[in-house]
């Protein structure tokens, strides 16, 4: 159906190696558990029903592995206008040698100034900090104090150049520590303990490479190390779906934010432009933000050529599933509670911001989906929306009014379609 430009759209129808764990379609099962719906039915948005506040999308920037972003990539990645993705998060490394901590410092410092929270993450201490071990290598425990005065350098230089950390991690990945430092869940607590509090930025932990709650539940079953954690940091590869709810987290996390901090899905070996396959990353963010009740949304090297930013500085399909959450829904904005799968193969997500509703809907369907749609507490509105499927990329798709809160739309096959309600 083509859309109808300033009208109202009511008509109806009739009728165990993390990149090998990927290729090895281990995550599959995030997209394969879901028990939507048989049939179509309607979308019932309830923006009185809060559940977590969004704080951010955003991806790495890591620039001793990969070249830096240029001036006018960090437009790209960290501005909100046309062709941008809007993102509001940038992840950088805390380099084992300082001397290297200063390539970092552009990109963070743009970011900073677009309104980005920047968060760092160590892969290794100092190695004058550091022992070998049966397991690999580890953090001397004589050396913890020194460790957190290390961290506590970089949030200093940082600062000195115009970057104030939001966050500051332990460690990335300390449970897939086959090429840097390895963290037992008891000398993650030890650290939280006793040398964490003096951490001048959010302390964030444990960040497993699959969200492995052995890692964590020791943080939160320890009020002492609890108390110095900040952030409940996870990577969500392979991650299965039904590991994505945290009931530990839920009764004992109260005051703590729950970020995802990193992840590339499905793989690392397509194009990001492949469609539409680049429809996972949409659907993998619904399942986050619904099911792990995440208050982020991190993905790894923000420039890729499976990223969300292709090589040559152009958002990619990928990218645009990420950016047709981050675009619209900001730092601040709450999911709602919505009627999570009308049918099958469509999900849909919901944010407010005071009288505005977003809502975010991916149809992975070879055929449109239709429903009728209604926001409760809602009376006239006008809807604009957004949409990117094989042909269109973030493309404006059409304008109009809404009264009663309730209008009949319907997804293009194949596509990830936002409506902002306002």
């Amino acid at each position: 159906m083509t859309p109808r430009r300033g009208r109202s759209e009511s008509a109806r129808p009739q009728s165990l190696r993390r990149r090998s764990l990927l290729a090895a379609g281990t995550a599959l099962p995030i997209l394969a558990s879901a028990k939507p719906a048989a049939a179509q039915s309607g979308v019932v948005v309830e923006p009185s029903i809060v559940q977590q506040t969004i704080l951010g999308f955003g991806g790495m920037n890591h620039t001793v592995w990969i070249n830096d972003l240029t001036p006018g990539q960090r437009e790209t990645a960290f501005g909100n206008g046309q062709g941008q993705l809007g993102f509001t998060v940038l992840r950088i490394p805390v380099y084992e040698d300082r001397s290297r901590w200063s390539g970092e410092v552009a990109t963070a410092r743009r970011a900073s100034e677009l309104g980005a929270k920047v968060i760092a993450s160590p892969w290794n201490p100092p190695a004058s900090m550091t022992e070998t071990f049966s397991g690999g290598k580890r953090l001397r425990h004589d050396e913890y104090a020194a460790y957190a005065q290390h961290l506590n350098d970089f949030v200093s230089f940082m600062s000195d150049n115009g970057v104030n950390l939001y966050g500051i991690s332990v460690q990335n990945e300390p449970d897939y520590a086959h090429d840097w430092t390895a963290w037992t869940p008891s000398e993650i607590v030890r650290f939280l303990r006793y040398n964490a509090g003096s951490l001048n930025a959010r302390v964030i932990a444990p960040e497993s490479f699959q969200y492995r709650k052995n890692l964590s539940d020791p943080i939160l079953n320890d009020p002492q190390a609890l108390a110095n954690l900040d952030i409940l940091g996870a990577h969500l590869y392979g991650t299965q779906s039904a590991d994505l709810p945290y009931p530990n987290f839920r009764e004992k996390g109260s005051g703590k934010e729950l970020w995802m901090t990193e992840v590339y899905h499905p793989n690392s070996s397509d194009s990001a432009d492949l469609w539409p396959q680049a429809l996972d990353v949409g659907e993998h963010i619904h399942r986050s933000l619904l099911y792990g009740r995440f208050q982020t949304y991190v993905w790894w090297y923000i420039r890729r050529s499976y990223g969300p930013m292709r090589e040559d500085g152009r958002i990619s399909k990928r990218g645009a599933n990420m950016a047709h959450f981050s675009k619209w829904v900001r730092p601040g904005y709450s999911r709602i509670t919505a009627t999570a799968n009308p049918q099958s193969n469509v999900y849909i997500t919901a944010f407010k911001s005071g009288s505005k509703t977003v809502i975010v809907a991916v149809n992975k369907n070879s055929s449109p989906a239709y429903h009728p749609y209604t926001i409760k507490d809602t009376g006239s509105a006008s809807v604009s929306t957004w949409l990117t499927d094989a042909n269109r990329t973030l493309e404006h798709y059409n304008t109009f009014n809404i009264s009663n809160g309730s209008f009949n739309a319907q997804l293009p096959a194949r596509s990830i379609r936002t409506f902002v309600v306002e």
